[in-house]
C-alpha cells in the first residue's frame, strides 16, 4: 500500500507530465502536458499498462530493495 510508482515525462529539465499511481492517471504540468495528459487518460489501454507496471516493477523488487538496505 505503501509503494508508489512513478512515470514523469521531461522536456528541458521542466517535468511536462506525470502519472502517479496512487492517482491513477496523468496528471500535466504545463499547458502541453495538460493536452498530453487529456490524451493518455482518455486511452484505458495506457492507463492499465501504467497500473500494471506498479506491479511488474515495484512489488518483485521490493523485497530485494529491503534485503539490501
Amino acid at each position: 500500500k505503501d509503494i508508489q510508482f512513478i512515470d514523469s515525462y521531461y522536456y528541458n529539465k521542466l517535468e511536462v507530465t506525470r502519472f502517479d499511481s496512487n492517482v491513477g492517471r496523468y496528471v500535466g504540468y504545463t499547458e502541453f502536458g495538460v493536452k498530453q495528459a487529456e490524451y493518455f487518460n482518455s486511452n484505458p489501454s495506457i492507463i492499465a499498462s501504467e497500473k500494471a507496471q506498479k506491479e511488474a516493477y515495484c512489488l518483485n523488487n521490493v523485497g530485494i530493495d529491503y534485503r539490501t538496505a
